[in-house]
């Protein structure tokens, strides 16, 4: 066979190929679906800006006021004790719900079921009305003589009730959130710690926790995020939160829509501060198991920048 009758097929295959018109594909659906959102998206910021009902003049005049301002200090402080003390409470209920005592299983397992079944609303109601149930509060032998007591009201007040009413009810949920962390390790780990002597309490807080953060932290961020916003509730026990005193100004000067675009505007924010310290604490945890994590969006602008000027 000779060498022509070879190669002919192949150069005539290379030339049909190189006839072929390389069509790129087009999706007609997707860049109708993009014009329809950017023109929604454009009508909307229209109308923010010049429907007059928005009334930014009003906005401008109380977003920086000293009574909201005092009203989101009120807000992040409601926040922060809940969320420390819930979750402290919600990692003893998690230890307790995974241990092998069938006592401590059960309690844990019946306040998570009972707390997560009330809505929040009712509860802090419940515990502003705590004085109804229980005149006093002592300390004293159980079923015995009392030592010391206490009228309730004076003892808790207002904003104790409140901040009682969301640690219970946060620490229900994060009980199951650092549940889920704990159980998302691999169990030979705790039995090599077991094997080479480490006591049970070391074991947690060396071993366990640490690892468990990277699947607690995303859920509990989350979780921070909505206790946030919620704290908005406690405006049943006329606490001058956030959302309290906004109801409060604009049922006195009838600008209704402002004074709730000032709530929101606050709102947006502290979320998006809380959003970007979460980033940052999941990328810490996260150092463990990705060395060489990507840059932040802050490092990235930086490199541009430098790039840019040399």
């Amino acid at each position: 066979m000779s060498s022509d009758t070879i190669t002919e097929p192949v150069t005539q295959l290379a030339e049909e190929q190189t006839e072929l018109k390389v069509v790129p594909a087009r999706h007609h659906a997707r860049w109708a679906a993009g014009v329809a959102v950017l023109v929604l998206v454009a009508q909307f910021t229209h109308g923010l800006a010049t429907n007059p009902v928005w009334e930014w003049n009003v906005f401008c005049d109380y977003v920086f006021s000293e009574t909201i301002v005092q009203a989101v200090w009120v807000t992040l402080q409601l926040t922060a004790y809940a969320t420390v003390l819930g979750f402290l409470l919600g990692t003893v209920l998690a230890f307790m719900r995974l241990s092998s005592s069938p006592v401590l299983s059960t309690v844990a397992w019946t306040y998570i079921w009972i707390f997560r079944s009330i809505p929040m609303i009712v509860q802090l109601v419940f515990w502003f009305n705590l004085s109804a149930l229980y005149e006093e509060l002592g300390i004293g032998i159980p079923f015995g003589p009392v030592f010391w007591s206490v009228d309730s009201n004076a003892l808790i007040g207002t904003i104790g009730a409140a901040l009682i009413g969301l640690t219970l009810h946060q620490a229900a949920y994060a009980a199951e959130i650092v549940r889920g962390g704990v159980l998302s390790l691999d169990h030979g780990q705790l039995e090599a710690a077991a094997a080479l002597g480490i006591p049970r309490l070391r074991q947690i807080r060396r071993i366990v926790l640490p690892q468990a953060m990277r699947a607690i932290l995303p859920t509990a961020g989350n979780e921070i995020i909505g206790l946030l916003k919620g704290t908005s509730v406690v405006y049943v026990m006329s606490i001058g939160e956030l959302f309290y005193q906004v109801q409060v100004i604009y049922g006195r000067n009838g600008r209704v829509i402002p004074l709730l675009l000032v709530a929101t505007a606050w709102y947006v924010v502290l979320t998006s501060l809380l959003s970007v310290a979460q980033y940052y604490v999941e990328r810490r945890y996260a150092r463990g198991a990705d060395r060489t994590p990507p840059p932040t969006p802050l490092q990235r602008a930086r490199r541009f920048v430098t790039k840019e000027s040399s």
